[in-house]
């Protein structure tokens, strides 16, 4: 996938989200429990709506010359996705109930605002361009792999977002593929090529549960 390609998929998907947060019944079921146990829809709106904050944060953040993360080792490497108290949960909760906490008309507003300057910014970074990964000390990806990670989040947090809110709405192909290659390797990765094969091929030998990622 070329740069233009990774940027329009995560601009489409961007747009999406600005649309979504903006939803009046997402304004009026804020502190009401979300579709994912322990996450309020206000939460769970502040963590989609960082998937585009965060990319402006993260482009002003200073690089040192880490070696890169890729996007599949990015989600490869997790642990505790399943656990809601795993160190891992409880970060991404206090984050994204931070966000929350200014409330849907302002979050919307400003997730709308990033995608609007980001819709132009990304147009001129170069394609080596890499990024700091704030809440990651030292960590560092290029910004097309962040840009797909961030692919993935909107992929799985639309739906999510759109299910807890009764509203419907749809993640735009060429994120949803970016969003299903990532998190394909990233699966190879974690458990072997074998143990995705079972997966796919042999229900009865995958033991491991080898194509959840998150």
């Amino acid at each position: 996938m070329t740069t233009t390609d990774t940027r329009t998929a995560y601009l489409l998907a961007a747009e999406q989200a600005v649309h979504l947060l903006a939803e009046a019944e997402v304004a009026r079921r804020w502190q009401k429990e979300s579709v994912l146990p322990g996450m309020s829809v206000g939460a769970l709106a502040g963590h989609l709506a960082r998937s585009i904050l965060q990319v402006e944060w993260f482009l002003d953040g200073r690089v040192a010359g880490a070696e890169p993360v890729t996007p599949v080792h990015y989600y490869a490497r997790l642990t505790g996705t399943a656990t809601p108290d795993s160190a891992l949960n409880v970060g991404v909760r206090a984050r994204s109930e931070e966000t929350a906490a200014a409330g849907p008309e302002v979050v919307a507003g400003q997730a709308r605002a990033a995608w609007q300057r980001l819709s132009v910014r990304l147009a001129e970074e170069p394609a080596d361009r890499r990024v700091a990964v704030l809440h990651r000390s030292g960590e560092e990806m290029r910004l097309d792999g962040y840009l797909e990670t961030r692919c993935v989040e909107f992929a799985v947090h639309l739906e999510d977002l759109a299910l807890s809110a009764g509203v419907s709405t749809r993640t735009p192909e060429p994120a949803l593929a970016v969003a299903i290659d990532v998190l394909f390797a990233a699966a190879r990765e974690r458990h072997g090529d074998q143990a995705v094969l079972h997966a796919l091929a042999r229900r009865e030998r995958d033991a491991g549960d080898a194509l959840r990622v998150l």
